[in-house]
């Protein structure tokens, strides 16, 4: 793997935790559909973004915020993005999630200063969109870069924009499953990236150039 200069993060289910109610509740809304169970807010979330791309249609912006509001950020994601700044690491936001929801979890869950922030309506789409607007805006490669992710859909969208994709592994019998897609690596706490990209940059300086 390329040295990693750049970090993109989808909130959900990598920053922190989400309630998969509301998204649920946006999902049979656009569908039309009978609301179907799940305990998983990444997952929910994702069902979503692929009910928004077959509609045309933005979600409700009142019950993202609602998510936000139930979120829960992890305990390690504000001192690693901490270290990770100090190492060098450019660090971006790329969510599906709008603009309003985006700035209330940014203002009341994590109070990081991202490099930039991109969400559905700056980026004019879902999913590999905002990716895209980040690397473009900072001239990054995308190999040298990655997406941390902890769903199918999101390695997949790290895939069609050249980026390596880093499992974020929240369940372990969903992490099996999700290491057949072949990510580039996994991690199981956002603690981890730091010595991840140490790691990285150490087997790059051995390897004997030209």
């Amino acid at each position: 793997m390329q040295t990693a200069e750049a970090i993109l993060f989808e909130p959900v289910g990598c920053l922190a935790e989400f309630p998969a109610e509301p998204f649920l509740e946006i999902a049979a809304r656009l569908s039309g559909r009978k609301k179907q169970a799940s305990r998983s807010g990444s997952r929910s979330y994702w069902h979503l973004l692929n009910w928004m791309e077959l509609s045309g249609s933005d979600s409700i912006e009142a019950l993202e915020v609602e998510a936000v509001d139930g979120a829960s950020v992890y305990e390690d994601v504000l001192p690693a993005l901490s270290e990770l700044k100090a190492m060098g690491i450019q660090l971006f936001i790329a969510s599906s999630l709008s603009n309003v929801a985006i700035a209330r979890f940014l203002a009341r869950r994590c109070p990081h200063e991202f490099d930039a922030v991109w969400n559905r309506d700056n980026a004019q789409g879902i999913k590999a969109a905002p990716l895209r607007c980040a690397l473009a805006s900072a001239s990054l490669e995308p190999r040298r870069s990655m997406f941390l992710t902890d769903t199918a859909e999101g390695l997949k969208v790290a895939e069609s924009v050249g980026a390596n994709s880093i499992l974020m592994m929240n369940d372990p019998d969903e992490s099996r499953r999700l290491a057949m897609h072949n990510p580039a690596g996994g991690i199981v706490s956002l603690h981890e990236m730091p010595d991840f990209i140490r790691l990285i940059r150490a087997e790059n300086a051995r390897r004997p150039s030209g």
